[in-house]
């Protein structure tokens, strides 16, 4: 049975930094892309940042472009996300996922609907 779990998350003010890991057990974490979704109340789940399979290309929207980092240890089964800077409008639900999709020539897998598992998610709290 696979299992994805996020941690990490928390409250933070304005212009603070978080960084959230997910593990995985039940799969093969390096035959998996790997991405980090978020959503708001009242609003879609979307992508924020994905990782292919070997950690050489990734992807980020651009609303966290040049703040948000994400990488994995493919020895450890560990994705993370490193987030800096961040900004009220970052509050969310944070969810970590798994796809079995090597992505594309333009980069990793980067749709909701590309993704096969899914943890629980992590909150992401940004005060004013």
């Amino acid at each position: 049975q696979v299992q994805v779990v996020e941690s990490g998350g928390g409250l933070v003010q304005a212009g603070g930094s978080l960084r959230l890991s997910c593990t995985t057990s039940g799969l093969t974490f390096n035959d998996y892309s790997m991405g980090w979704f978020r959503q708001a109340p009242g609003k879609e789940r979307e992508g924020v940042s994905c990782i292919n399979r070997s950690g050489g290309s990734t992807y980020y929207a651009d609303s966290v472009k040049g703040r948000f980092t994400i990488s994995r240890d493919n020895a450890k089964n560990t994705l993370y996300l490193q987030m800096n800077s961040l900004k009220p409008e970052d509050t969310a639900m944070y969810y970590c996922a798994a796809s079995g999709s090597g992505g594309s020539w333009y980069g990793p897998p980067r749709r909701v609907y590309e993704y096969n598992y899914w943890g629980q998610g992590t909150q992401v709290t940004v005060s004013s």
